[in-house]
């Protein structure tokens, strides 16, 4: 597999119908098969792939992703194309049952773990990534080092004014003046 050319993995997740999933064309090319063919295989072991581990795309749902992926090769296909929860591409592994299939199924796993820990962290630390992750930029920028630092604080300021500040404990009790 060649891995200069292929995308990360955690680029070809979306999020359909509250679903993480991908999309058995993104699927089949990671696993250097034919979409057709992996289609097929899960066909031949339908009862695997229960509604929650896979479904077919609607054409809204097909249209609203393509016109997401400027990159996509969806093009020219005769069917909607099926969108793999997590547990639908971990079962891919027990379908395709080779040795790519195994060690990427890995990876996708990885990177569905990976996406989940980010969504369950804290806001204020999903932050401080932004923050730092904004700094490496202005670091390795070295045109409009003003304006772009302009344009990040304004950011920051945003994030920052959207976390929660906690509400003031009101006290119980008597209280004297002074």
């Amino acid at each position: 597999m060649n891995e200069s050319k292929l995308m990360p993995i955690k680029d070809l997740i979306y999020e359909v119908r509250g679903y993480q999933v991908m999309i058995d064309e993104d699927l089949a090319r990671i696993y250097q098969a034919e979409t057709k063919r992996l289609n097929e295989a899960v066909k031949r072991n339908i009862d695997r792939f229960p509604p929650e581990f896979m479904f077919q795309l609607t054409k809204e749902e097909y249209e609203l992703l393509k016109s997401q992926t400027a990159t996509s090769s969806w093009g020219g296909r005769r069917k909607l194309p099926y969108a793999f929860t997590e547990h639908g591409v971990i079962m891919l592994s027990s379908v395709l049952n080779s040795k790519i299939a195994m060690q990427i199924n890995v990876a996708v796993v990885n990177a569905f773990i990976d996406m989940r820990r980010f969504i369950a962290k804290p806001i204020h630390e999903k932050l401080n990534d932004l923050e730092k992750v904004l700094m490496l930029h202005i670091d390795d920028t070295s045109l409009n080092i003003a304006e772009h630092t302009a344009i990040i604080n304004k950011i920051l300021v945003k994030l920052n004014n959207l976390i929660e500040k906690p509400k003031e404990v009101k006290r119980i009790g008597f209280y004297t003046d002074g």
